[in-house]
């Protein structure tokens, strides 16, 4: 047995809270804030920052705002972040959420901006209508035909650039949100889902491969801290 395959476990499909529809919405509210405080401690916000800022520096130098849709924009947190970003470069960013049921957008419109409850293997925008489309810590929760649909879609609306995020697929990953869940006082469903979010990741090769597959384009695919992965590429 190779030694980076006992490092990293083979991908599996598991099963999430936060993908069950029946969930109790206060549980899926307060999962959701538990990913925020992730995304800002463990490299998830700054993993969609690092993609975004040739971005934000090319509308700065041009003088222009942007548009950002981010689906499955959970709490909101990474699109606030965005806002927060470009204003900072004197760049104005206007941001979309998408979540999948009508309460969670409603939810997230306080930071995402606005927002709006649709399916995100078919996203309610013409082609090439937002500027940059984003997914954080969202593909992993497909199955892989639905994924393929959601790349194409992002790949669609999009007309500068598409950027993916995920958690790249460890052990080392696994044990540190199971430990970290529990010193930061997770929902235990925050806990469960943590871990089995790790185990549905993504490998650098992985990823470039299903945006490959599904939209044509050759990925610009990074490893990033925090155990994140991320995956670029231009629409133009």
């Amino acid at each position: 047995m190779r030694f980076a395959t006992i490092l990293n476990p083979a991908r599996i499909r598991g099963a999430e809270y936060l993908d069950d529809p029946r969930l109790d919405p206060a549980v899926a509210l307060r999962s959701l804030e538990d990913i925020a405080r992730c995304n800002r401690l463990f490299g998830g916000t700054s993993a969609v920052l690092a993609e975004l800022w040739p971005v934000i520096e090319g509308a700065r130098r041009r003088g222009v705002s942007l548009s950002l849709l981010d689906v499955g924009t959970g709490a909101g947190d990474i699109p606030s972040r965005v806002r927060r970003t470009g204003a900072a470069r004197g760049v104005t960013v206007h941001t979309i959420g998408i979540e999948a049921s009508l309460a969670l957008a409603m939810a997230s419109r306080a930071l995402a901006g606005s927002a709006v409850a649709a399916d995100a293997r078919t996203l309610p925008f013409a082609d090439r209508s937002v500027d940059v489309v984003t997914c954080s810590q969202v593909l992993h929760h497909f199955d892989d035909a639905s994924a393929r649909h959601l790349l194409t879609e992002m790949d669609r609306v999009a007309r500068v650039c598409v950027i993916v995020s995920d958690l790249r697929r460890a052990w080392a990953a696994a044990g540190g949100v199971w430990l970290a869940s529990w010193a930061l006082g997770f929902h235990p469903a925050s806990r469960h889902d943590g871990v089995v979010s790790v185990l549905r990741g993504y490998r650098a090769s992985e990823l470039a491969r299903a945006v490959h597959d599904a939209t044509g384009r050759h990925a610009t695919v990074r490893d990033r801290r925090g155990f994140r992965v991320t995956a670029s590429w231009s629409t133009e």
